[in-house]
């Protein structure tokens, strides 16, 4: 579990993060979501330590991170995997190349283990005959697979996903979210997405905390959305007709 409590980042004059506290809960997917100008990628970056607030604290399962020592913060970063916006695949290195390559970085593995653990996840993420295959030989799709390999192949506690979806058609990126629920669960880790993608939320929304201007407005399940009251959630949410037919029919149901 990561606890925000009462964090704010400036830059300069510009006060990005008002005051945000909430709780990221271990084995669910929790997601930030709001518009562009939120504080959003500010608030991820705060998450995964290369921003610091100038006030407030976030604990990781119990870890102050103000309160460690430099390799402290180092091996706590190596607990968390990141799934980047455009996949961020080195284009040089085969997939196999590149879900081994925090390995080699970070651990004291042997070829043998490190391969073994390399097959084991890109079999979980379903790409089990493209090991020695190049990002630019495979779809989009498949590049999503593979980051979400190297995402997990330290086995991290924490999984951040920004715009896991960015790029993707809606067929695919329902097989995305599906696959990082599953890991989410499976591995019992606490896993962040942020997204503006609202086919996501309704899918895998445990946990929803939505960002305006740079508080948190509100935070809820997917199933809670629905009920809301709030007009600045309802104004984001239900910006696209379909969801607003679903919204209607919601209240419908309900009366």
């Amino acid at each position: 579990m990561i606890d925000v409590q009462d964090i704010h980042k400036s830059f300069g004059d510009a006060h990005i993060l008002k005051g945000i506290s909430t709780k990221l809960e271990k084995g669910k997917t929790n997601l930030i979501i709001g518009q562009s100008g939120s504080g959003k990628t500010v608030f991820l970056k705060c998450l995964l330590g290369l921003f610091s607030p100038e006030e407030g604290n976030i604990v990781y399962d119990g870890k102050k991170y103000a309160d460690l020592s430099d390799n402290e913060k180092r091996e706590l970063r190596q607990e968390m995997g990141m799934v980047f916006q455009g996949s961020a695949l080195f284009d040089s290195m085969t997939v196999e190349g590149n879900v081994m390559f925090p390995l080699e970085m970070f651990t004291k593995q042997s070829k043998t283990e490190m391969q073994d653990r390399v097959n084991a996840v890109l079999k979980r993420v379903n790409l089990i005959d493209a090991h020695h295959k190049f990002p630019s030989e495979i779809s989009g799709g498949m590049q999503k697979r593979v980051a979400i390999a190297r995402a997990i192949v330290m086995n991290p506690k924490y999984l951040f996903c920004d715009e896991p979806n960015s790029g993707l058609d809606p067929k695919t990126a329902i097989l995305i979210d599906n696959l990082i629920k599953e890991i989410t669960e499976e591995y019992n880790i606490t896993t962040v997405i942020n997204t503006h993608d609202m086919n996501s939320v309704m899918q895998i929304g445990e946990k929803i905390i939505f960002l305006k201007d740079g508080y948190k407005e509100w935070e809820g399940t997917k199933n809670e959305i629905f009920k809301t009251d709030n007009e600045a959630v309802t104004n984001f949410v239900y910006s696209s007709d379909l969801f607003k037919k679903v919204r209607q029919m919601y209240i419908e149901e309900r009366n």
